[in-house]
């Protein structure tokens, strides 16, 4: 069984290597893939790439893995960051991670690949198992790192060849066991951020491609004008930090794209613009689409799920209510939703 080895120079795709290796996975190439930001927009920081791949072949001379460096910066242009950019213009909030996962990842680099390897493997923290005749995504233990949010748009035939070495421990127990097997990575600081744009912050992101453009900033409750902004697309709902107001905590909570205006509350008053009901749509179902109602929900990564319930309105389109308003929901983003432990789908939450 041939096996491809994604690597990111980060400690848990090192400690998966590892882990494919004690069990008993003889043919491994490990791949980097090279990514077109950390290239044509150089000039907002260091190259980030350049440290990864020293650490990536230090991993590999010492598990003795070949390893392939994959340019793949015009298929992230084309199907990931001009998809943000528009969504950015759009005054939408996309969701870049689980595109890249899809598109490029499990896309662009399994199509390339698929006649040369069996299994494609990667550091995410995330299981995946057979019902039958059926692949299920499943949470990781470590509800602080699990990534199935990021994941929620693989099908069938993707998660077929997926293995995630890691996805069974808490990332506690990942580093245990890179400072145990005296890891090269076994120190290095977890990344931050958006996978595609490396080190580089996304504001510069933003701006280098949509530029600034003066707007005003007004409280929603009272009309009055608080200060300037650079531009809408610099902004999500819910956003908090960044904004920097005088007696504040302050929320985004609305944005006119014609006027180019933000609308903010103030934290005091945030919850008054909670929405418990959207419709979401591009709805896709890892397997096929669940016989129950009730299910939870993720409308950003992180730890917690909301209940809620799902009503259908077609294969490709549905309505969802949660228990409890959520003061962050934002045309654009991921909904991605779980029945328990196994993460069933996702769709796109509209307007």
């Amino acid at each position: 069984m041939k096996t491809a080895m994604l690597l990111s120079g980060g400690v848990d795709s090192s400690v998966a290597l590892s882990l494919l290796q004690e069990t008993g996975h003889a043919d491994i190439t490990a791949f980097y893939l090279k990514i077109w930001l950390e290239d044509d927009a150089a000039f907002m920081g260091d190259c980030p790439w350049e440290d990864d791949v020293r650490y990536i072949r230090k991993v590999c001379d010492d598990a003795q893995v070949p390893l392939n460096i994959l340019p793949l910066q015009s298929e992230y242009r084309e199907r990931i960051v001009e998809f943000a950019v528009d969504e950015l213009r759009s005054g939408r909030t996309p969701s870049p991670d689980i595109q890249s996962k899809e598109r490029i990842k499990f896309g662009v680099f399994y199509n390339r690949i698929d006649e040369d390897f069996d299994v494609i493997a990667t550091g995410h923290y995330a299981q995946v198992f057979s019902e039958g005749t059926l692949r299920i995504l499943k949470r990781a233990p470590d509800p602080v790192k699990d990534q199935t949010y990021f994941l929620s748009r693989l099908d069938q035939a993707q998660l077929s060849r997926a293995a995630f070495p890691i996805g069974h421990l808490h990332k506690e127990e990942v580093r245990n066991y890179a400072s145990e097997h005296d890891l090269s990575t076994k120190d290095r600081k977890d990344s931050q951020g958006i996978c595609f744009l490396g080190k580089i912050r996304f504001p510069e992101f933003v701006r280098y491609h949509l530029g600034s453009k003066r707007g005003d900033v007004i409280n929603i409750h009272t009309g009055k004008k608080l200060g300037d902004h650079n531009g809408y697309w610099f902004f999500t709902i819910g956003q908090r930090q960044g904004l920097g107001f005088h007696g504040g905590p302050w929320y985004v909570v609305k944005k006119d794209l014609e006027a180019n205006t933000v609308f903010v509350a103030h934290a005091d008053r945030y919850w008054e613009n909670a929405r418990q009901a959207f419709d979401a749509e591009n709805i896709h179902w890892i397997s096929s689409a669940p016989d129950k109602q009730r299910l939870q929900l993720k409308v950003r990564h992180g730890p917690a799920l909301s209940d809620c319930t799902l009503t259908a309105a077609d294969d490709q389109r549905c309505h969802v209510v949660m228990d409890e308003p959520d003061p962050g929901i934002a045309p654009g983003q991921s909904a991605v939703f779980y029945d328990g432990d196994i993460c069933l789908g996702s769709g796109v939450i509209c307007e």
